[in-house]
């Protein structure tokens, strides 16, 4: 384990202890989350080091290395997924202009997304550091999928777009990653980056129960300032950012789930509810949020 003394994304040193959040996938450890005092940014003040967060992974209940669809939680995450590669797809082809192109999946998990664009016509390439969701995205798409050590050997300027689905919050390196994933995009190339949004309704009605906090994978916790503080700082600009309905009522679901409400997913579906209802008078609200950024 390590202490992130300093912001990770404005290397400011001042911070303030918000809460404690369980690790109620793994570990049921206990976790500080902090948030910066100049950029707003929220992050896990002890985080595990390269080599032990392998271990905070090891779960059935971690889904997103998984395509079971057994129990309630998996059938709603594999139906939203679903549901979501039609419209990623249609994201990406309106941001870079284009029907087809070279196309990099960071974190693309078991390769659902990049199936999706390879049927669609696009040059497909992953990095995925899990092996076991490695091994079923190439089973899936036949394509080019290594470890977070090979980005720094693909060939520079080569992607049209390159996407990061709820990936980057779970990133060791983060500037490192940012500059290199920069280096890869061809001139006027889209970077496409999802996160949860601890500024969002659900977010603050839950407070530490929040199942988007999921420390300790997840290192940091973005706000929209944050965000747009990092891109910034990499000489990017924040085209747009665009809401995921779909992520309030899951993302809720998982935390009734934590703070065992018998009338979980029903009651899941009202908080839910709000939360979109209170991102229709303030866009950046959603429980996560899609940052399209170009280079």
């Amino acid at each position: 384990m390590h202490v992130q003394d300093s912001c990770p994304v404005c290397g400011n040193a001042a911070s303030n202890m918000i809460f404690s959040v369980k690790d109620y996938t793994v570990s049921q450890l206990m976790f500080e989350v902090v948030e910066c005092t100049q950029c707003s940014h929220r992050f896990t003040h002890e985080i595990p080091n390269l080599d032990e967060i392998g271990a905070y992974y090891k779960s059935d209940q971690y889904i997103s290395h998984t395509d079971s669809s057994q129990g309630l939680l998996n059938k709603v995450y594999q139906f939203v997924r679903n549901i979501s590669l039609v419209s990623k797809r249609e994201l990406i082809e309106q941001s870079t202009g284009q029907k087809k192109g070279n196309l990099l999946d960071y974190g693309c998990g078991t390769g659902a997304f990049l199936n999706e664009m390879k049927t669609a016509g696009w040059n497909i390439a992953g990095i995925e550091p899990d092996a076991g969701a490695m091994d079923k995205a190439i089973q899936l798409t036949g394509a080019n999928i290594q470890s977070p050590a090979f980005l720094s050997t693909l060939e520079s300027e080569r992607f049209d777009a390159i996407t990061l689905w709820h990936v980057l919050e779970h990133v060791h390196t983060l500037h490192e990653t940012i500059d290199q994933l920069k280096a890869l995009l061809k001139p006027g190339g889209t970077l496409i980056i999802a996160v949860p949004n601890y500024t969002s309704y659900d977010a603050r009605y839950y407070k530490n129960y929040w199942a988007a906090y999921d420390v300790p994978r997840h290192l940091y916790h973005f706000s929209p300032m944050s965000m747009q503080k990092l891109i910034s700082s990499h000489g990017m600009t924040v085209e747009k950012i665009l809401p995921m309905w779909f992520d309030s009522f899951y993302v809720s679901l998982l935390s009734e789930k934590y703070r065992k409400n018998i009338l979980g997913p029903l009651y899941s579906c009202f908080i839910g509810l709000l939360s979109n209802i209170n991102t229709l008078f303030n866009k950046q609200q959603c429980s996560s949020q899609i940052y399209v950024v170009n280079k």
